[in-house]
């Protein structure tokens, strides 16, 4: 039995990675701040799916609270660490950026100490597409340069795979890096496009759509994700020689990145025309410009995923919308019965 503590185990990615693992038969040792972002009610409903399982230990702590997470390690030893906790959202970090600093910096750099010292044998962690920032080759590369990141979240997540790299060179920490691209599905989250426009066409108020619509999104189904997770968490990186300047991988050390997304791009107009199919309403599009810190399209080149971790994306947009909405309608109606 492989223990894992996952961190942002309440979370959207968190929970269904946690789910897939206790289902498999490992344990996992679940931590999250339960911060209130978006409702925390989400958070508590996600866990009451994990609570049961006698496999499944839980904590509420936050990272960057260092002496609660040492405990944590030296209290419930774990072998491997999937790391999904984070401050999420690009335009919220226009307006709160000391909370990314704490809890994507300080708690990132609490959680490679502990790694160190604890010898764990993987740390996997989220970065995200949103570190390619202004790039307009597509699909995006690994081999790509990102030096200018367009928010400070994307900020935060680059400085994350560099931090990663120094601790894999210096104390041989093996740490694997994978660059999210959109993802959706039930329990998702609520600052998502999929969700407030679910919301908002049920409600039969209009819907803002960026850049006039015309902003692409590597659109990824959740349980393609985590099979893609649990895939590299099981993969430990070695140093190996590289050809040139390689920027995914490393001579000297067990490190690695990856994009982790769908390969195929959609639309946010037709992203709208599937939900308007799911939900069998028509939407009321107030078609804005784009907005500070967003970025055009994102589309990830997974050929090293694929090729080393046997990632393979299986979920058309159709599909995983049509999941998304019955989810939803349920989750919803469940809360009006209870109220």
């Amino acid at each position: 039995m492989t223990r894992v503590l996952v961190t942002g185990a309440a979370g959207f990615i968190g929970m269904h990675t946690t789910r897939r693992l206790l289902e498999r038969g490992d344990s996992v040792i679940g931590i999250d701040n339960l911060n209130n972002y978006y409702p925390v009610r989400l958070k508590q409903d996600r866990l009451a799916q994990l609570a049961d399982h006698p496999q499944f230990h839980f904590e509420q702590l936050g990272l960057e609270d260092r002496s609660s997470l040492e405990r944590l390690f030296r209290d419930r030893p774990c072998d491997r660490v999937i790391h999904l906790a984070a401050q999420a959202g690009v335009r919220y970090s226009l307006t709160n950026p000391h909370v990314y600093a704490d809890s994507n910096i300080t708690g990132f750099v609490n959680l490679l100490e502990c790694c160190r010292h604890h010898h764990v044998e993987h740390l996997t962690y989220a970065s995200s597409s949103s570190v390619y920032g202004a790039n307009r080759k597509v699909p995006f590369s690994v081999e790509d340069r990102v030096d200018h990141p367009v928010s400070l979240y994307a900020a935060t997540k680059r400085a994350n795979e560099l931090m990663a790299h120094t601790y894999s060179h210096l104390f041989g920490l093996p740490t694997t890096g994978l660059r999210f691209f959109t993802v959706y599905g039930p329990w998702g989250r609520p600052d998502m496009a999929i969700w407030l426009f679910t919301e908002a066409i049920l409600a039969g108020r209009p819907i803002d759509v960026f850049n006039f619509g015309r902003m692409r999104r590597d659109f990824t189904y959740i349980d393609d994700i985590v099979e893609g997770v649990i895939r590299t968490s099981d993969t430990l990186p070695v140093p190996r020689p590289v050809a040139g300047e390689s920027t995914a991988g490393s001579p000297t050390a067990p490190w690695r990145l990856y994009n982790i997304g769908n390969n195929q791009p959609v639309e946010l107009l037709r992203l709208i025309e599937v939900l308007e199919e799911a939900l069998g309403r028509r939407a009321e599009k107030r078609l804005l410009p784009m907005q500070p810190g967003d970025v055009e399209a994102t589309w990830a080149d997974i050929d090293d995923l694929q090729r080393e971790v046997g990632f393979a994306p299986r979920t058309p947009i159709e599909t995983g919308v049509q999941r998304f909405v019955e989810w939803y309608r349920g989750w919803q109606s469940a809360a009006v019965s209870e109220h």
